[in-house]
């Protein structure tokens, strides 16, 4: 497959000890990568200064903290915390939660 074309399942993983996390794509404006939870898995919720960044929900369903929003969704939503703004997921469902994942500097 070409470097830069990439399906999902070929990337997606397992850790009993924390959520699994692997890099899709990098480069020098722009990080895509896919977080997997399983059930009971925790992003604890973080902040990056300089970096907007997106979540996009493939599978599952997840529990988003964005700043004061707390919100449970389900795939095809995308969640977004700009630059500084609290940000994390937990998945207290039963099923693997699969997010597609992208931060970039802020303009």
């Amino acid at each position: 497959m070409s470097k830069n074309i990439a399906h999902y399942r070929e990337h997606a993983g397992r850790r009993e000890d924390k959520f699994y996390k692997t890099t899709l794509f990098q480069a020098e404006h722009l990080m895509i990568g896919l977080n997997c939870l399983e059930p009971g898995q925790v992003q604890k919720v973080h902040d990056h200064a300089d970096q907007d960044k997106f979540y996009y929900v493939i599978e599952g369903e997840g529990q988003f903290t964005v700043g004061d929003e707390v919100t449970e969704v389900g795939p095809g939503h995308v969640v977004w915390a700009e630059a500084g703004i609290p940000h994390g997921v937990e998945n207290r469902g039963e099923i693997r939660l699969v997010i597609l994942m992208g931060i970039a500097p802020s303009p």
